[in-house]
């Protein structure tokens, strides 16, 4: 059975995870706050295969326990749950390692719907499809011909539903809004890719 750390201050999420995780055969082990969580994520006789964190809480803030995770744990899933998302702080929580952003206030449809995506990740290789249309989509920006540019669009989008942490997707994002002549756009794929840096 999976186990699954369920890190939040606030009562009423904790109980809501656990019951939705429980309810998909998981087992749940919660904290609320960093320190307990820490001392959690450090014992290396706790099995743990996900972990749901909130990144605003009190004394050490979530971030700090997302740098521990990924310091002992640096292959284990994380999932970052906040009601004050911004494209900064989704690129921060990204380059440590977070897979997934959910954004508060969620329902239980919601945790399920990143639980089946979480799940269809560790079935598919995610990265590997994303890179192969990064690739074809490359090709496709390189042949002069504005419908090629258009389909290299379409796969982009495609790219990004499935990735959207993946910088260089907006940086091509970027130029296709070049080569149609969309300016503003261009500006601002590029603008969030420069973020990522």
């Amino acid at each position: 059975m999976k186990r699954v750390l369920v890190i939040d201050d606030t009562k009423n999420i904790r109980i809501l995870l656990s019951t939705c995780l429980e309810l998909r055969g998981y087992k749940v082990v919660t904290a609320d706050n960093g320190i307990e969580a820490l001392n959690i994520i450090n014992d290396k006789s706790e099995k743990i295969d996900l972990i749901f964190l909130d990144i605003r809480m009190p004394g050490i803030s979530g971030t700090e326990v997302l740098k521990g995770i990924k310091e002992v744990r640096s292959t284990c899933p994380v999932v970052i749950m906040t009601a004050f998302a911004t494209v900064k702080n989704a690129i921060e929580c990204t380059k440590l390692g977070a897979l997934i952003y959910l954004q508060k206030p969620f329902s239980p449809d919601r945790i399920n719907l990143v639980l089946d995506e979480i799940e269809r990740k560790n079935n598919d290789n995610i990265e590997f499809r994303v890179d192969e249309i990064l690739k074809i989509s490359k090709e496709l920006l390189n042949i002069d011909d504005i419908e090629k540019i258009y389909e290299a669009h379409e796969l982009l989008k495609k790219a990004l539903s499935i990735n959207p942490y993946n910088k260089e997707i907006y940086l091509l994002i970027s130029e296709v809004n070049k080569l149609t002549g969309n300016i503003e756009e261009e500006k601002r794929f590029k603008d969030i890719y420069k973020l990522f840096n």
